[in-house]
């Protein structure tokens, strides 16, 4: 919906978020209630640690949104990584979920220049550095 067609675009974009946020609070609230072998499982099942997935599941599902954009900054095709090394690509969110230089990230890839700085504060720098970028160039 454009904001031309929605009466009060302020209005809804503040419910939307509000609905974002109690959403996101349930979600929270059942990870509590299991079982700790069972949230302990549920971690070994995703190959993750159970106190990585904790703060994963507290980051929120929107919580590795810069990689994309980095990775199109980069000239690396995210749908050709996926297809390439799935796995990979799966460290490499969860690296992002859990990055604490988000401020700076967001900084950079709004203004352009991710390309040229994230090698000083991401963590997924070595990574992006090894990648082959003529096997996952967009086409």
């Amino acid at each position: 919906m454009s904001t031309q067609s929605r009466p009060y675009p302020v209005v809804q974009d503040l419910i939307d978020s509000f609905a974002g946020w109690l959403k996101h609070r349930r979600e929270l609230n059942e990870m509590r209630q299991l079982d700790r072998s069972d949230f302990n499982r549920i971690a070994s099942d995703l190959r993750v640690s159970p106190v990585d997935l904790e703060e994963l599941v507290r980051h929120g599902h929107h919580a590795a949104d810069e990689l994309p954009k980095m990775l199109e900054q980069l000239g690396i095709s995210e749908e050709q990584l996926g297809r390439a090394q799935p796995l990979l690509l799966r460290d490499m969110e969860r690296v992002c979920a859990l990055c604490r230089n988000k401020p700076q990230c967001d900084r950079d890839l709004a203004d352009g220049s991710a390309a040229e700085n994230y090698h000083g504060y991401c963590p997924n720098a070595s990574t992006l550095t090894s990648l082959d970028r003529a096997d996952l160039a967009p086409h």
